[in-house]
Formats: structure tokens, C-alpha cells, sequence
């Protein structure tokens, strides 16, 4: 089969590899689309003695088959998965590997494309959200009785997108969304009439902290999920959140790494560093849920993928989509590609 790791640049190699075979609990999937994120090209840079590695997390298809113990799907079933992170077998090949637990069936209504949008960058904002360590937000089946202010900053971004709309089905308002040129795309996903609006992020940092004081009306602001976690995100945050009872959660490291603290950030701010990976080990549990919910709110209406570009090439298209992910081109969009165009796809059977 064909398949494209990534090294550091990011450059991309498209080789040949066996088909993987499912472990138990696992899944093998025909990748249709295979959705992109901005660490498939990070990774390599901050990992630079790491083996160029297939980065792909993001995969839709069809189930080939299945490992030892896996009851749930069969071969056929339509699904999207997210594939465990710097593990082999990822999406950017035309046979994926991924766990159960992190596979859902798409419905007859969702479209490949639209799967492969979704699945690395909507358990991001369920592990910020609703992570003990992490917000500890009320769950969507036990909505909130009372507002609860919750910031996002980074609203246009795909975890940004999957946090506001998780967010409102937990019945947390106002949601004070941070966005620059994509404000439309947000505007589609707020509820103005519980308080939830938006600040532009372009006029400067001071016009940024007074307009999530504004939307406050005097209530104090004990949530931010910063899914930029750079460029003065935080530190905006900052003014404004409780400075005694205030928790941040943030998507990237701070420079001393996963372990380590944003000094900017006062210490009476409980800060947390969400990684999604996590739902592949501690909260195993809260992956396996809200995959399955992801397909209940695909099915009702309430939840949809972040808009997709499908890049020309299948394979061939990811080393200039990760070009644009690097240099801030993106806004609003994921990009996917049809991993059946890839020149001499579909030798193997």
C-alpha cells in the first residue's frame, strides 16, 4: 500500500508498506479521507531525533477488519477513528490501524469527508471541557442550571469549533468566542441570545481583554479553554480570568514541555495543558463515550465536522496542505485528502 511519512521541513515521502493487520481491540479501516492537524507537521520539529513517522490521526472509511474482541463494528461498517498519536499505521496511508475505543459509525448523512474532520480535534475539546484534571465542565446529559461564562479562545479553529458546540449542548453560556477573520464561521455556531458573542482578536491585545470584560456584565469569568495557546492568548486570558478560582486549559506546551508551567499565567489560575492523547491511556473511558456521541450528534443535527478542503493528490497534496498549516494560511477549514488519488493507489488487495 501506499503511504507518506513526515519529516521535519515538513517533507513528505510516499512509500510502499505491507498492509497492517488489527491487534486485539483494534481496527483496520480503509482509509477514504484522511483528515490533517497542525502537529502532524510540529512533531517532527520539536521531535527531531524521531524516525520520519506516517503523523496521520485523523482517519474516515470503511472497516476492512476488525482484532480479537472487537464486537461493535464489522467489515463495511462507515466509521472515522482517531489513530494513537506517534504510533505506526496512521491515516496517511490507504490501511489505517486505530482502537475501538476510538472508532464511531458515521451516519448515512455524513459524508468521508466530513468524518475525516473530526475525529483528533473534537476529543482535544472533550478532554479540555470535561477532563477532571482539566475544566470539569458539566456533561452534556447533565447540562449546566445556571451560566457559566466559558471563553474560546481560538473559536474558528477545529478544536475551537468542536468546544463552543459541545459547550452549548452542555447549556454553557455565554460563549465568549475569540476570532479573527473567520468570524462568520463562528457566528453559525453561537447562540447570541444566552449572551455568547464574539471578540476580534486583530485589535490588539488591550481591545481583546476589554471585550471579554464587556461580555462578562460583571460576572465573574472562571473558565478559558485556549485552544491557540500562543501569540499573547494566554496572557489576554489572564487579565480577565479569576485570579483565585479561574482555571485555563491550553492545547499547546509551554517551553518547558508537558510537564512544565506558563510563567506568564498568575498562580492562583489553576492552568492545565490538554493532550488528546490522553483518551489512548487515562481517560480511555471519556474517549470511548464521546466517540460514540459524536455520532449521536452527527445523527440529531446539533454536531458537525469543521468546513473541509479536499486537497488535490490524495498523498501527493499533504506536503503543500502542511506548508499552508505551518504558515497560517488556514482559517476555518480542515484540510482532507482522497487517499484514492494518490498515484498508484489501489495495487494492493
Amino acid at each position: 500500500m501506499k503511504e507518506a511519512i513526515i519529516a521535519t521541513g515538513p517533507k513528505v515521502q510516499i512509500i510502499d508498506s505491507e498492509i497492517p493487520k488489527p491487534a486485539a481491540g483494534q481496527v483496520l479501516i480503509k482509509v477514504h479521507f484522511s483528515g490533517s492537524n497542525p502537529k502532524d507537521w510540529k512533531v517532527p520539529e520539536w521531535m527531531p531525533d524521531t524516525p520520519p513517522l506516517n503523523q496521520g490521526d485523523d482517519i474516515a472509511g470503511t472497516i476492512h477488519s476488525v482484532g480479537e474482541g472487537v464486537t461493535e463494528f464489522k467489515t463495511g461498517d462507515r466509521v472515522a477513528a482517531f489513530h494513537e498519536m506517534l504510533k505506526p499505521h496512521g491515516s496517511y496511508a490507504e490501511y489505517a490501524i486505530a482502537w475501538a475505543h476510538t472508532t464511531f459509525l458515521l451516519p448515512a448523512k455524513t459524508s468521508l469527508e466530513e468524518g475525516a474532520a473530526i475525529p483528533l480535534a473534537a476529543l482535544t475539546a472533550v478532554v479540555g471541557l470535561y477532563g477532571a484534571q482539566k475544566l470539569n465542565l458539566p456533561q452534556p446529559w447533565s447540562p449546566a442550571e445556571k451560566p457559566i461564562p466559558l471563553v474560546v479562545y481560538g473559536g474558528s479553529s477545529a478544536v475551537g469549533t468542536y468546544a463552543i458546540q459541545l459547550g452549548k449542548r452542555s447549556n454553557i453560556h455565554p460563549l465568549i468566542c475569540v476570532a479573527g477573520r473567520a468570524q462568520d464561521h463562528v457566528e453559525k455556531l453561537i447562540d447570541r441570545s444566552k449572551g455568547d458573542t464574539i471578540i476580534d482578536y486583530r485589535k490588539g491585545d488591550e481591545a481583546v481583554a476589554q471585550g471579554i470584560k464587556d461580555a462578562l456584565d460583571g460576572k465573574k469569568l472562571g473558565y478559558a479553554f485556549d485552544a491557540v495557546s500562543e501569540k499573547s492568548s494566554y496572557q489576554n486570558i489572564s487579565k480577565v480570568l479569576d485570579q483565585e478560582s479561574g482555571k485555563i486549559t491550553l492545547v499547546l506546551p509551554p517551553k518547558g514541555g508537558w510537564g512544565a508551567k506558563f510563567e506568564e499565567i498568575p498562580s492562583g489560575i489553576h492552568q492545565s495543558t490538554t493532550n488528546v492523547g490522553s483518551v489512548h491511556n487515562d481517560l480511555k473511558d471519556l474517549g470511548f463515550v464521546y466517540s460514540r456521541y459524536f455520532t449521536r450528534g452527527l445523527e440529531e443535527g446539533w454536531f458537525r465536522g469543521q468546513p473541509q478542503e479536499v486537497v488535490p493528490g490524495g498523498l501527493g497534496g499533504i506536503q503543500s496542505a502542511l506548508e499552508r498549516l505551518k504558515d497560517g494560511t488556514a482559517s476555518a477549514v480542515k484540510y482532507v485528502f482522497k487517499i484514492s488519488d494518490t498515484e498508484g493507489a489501489g495495487r494492493d488487495v
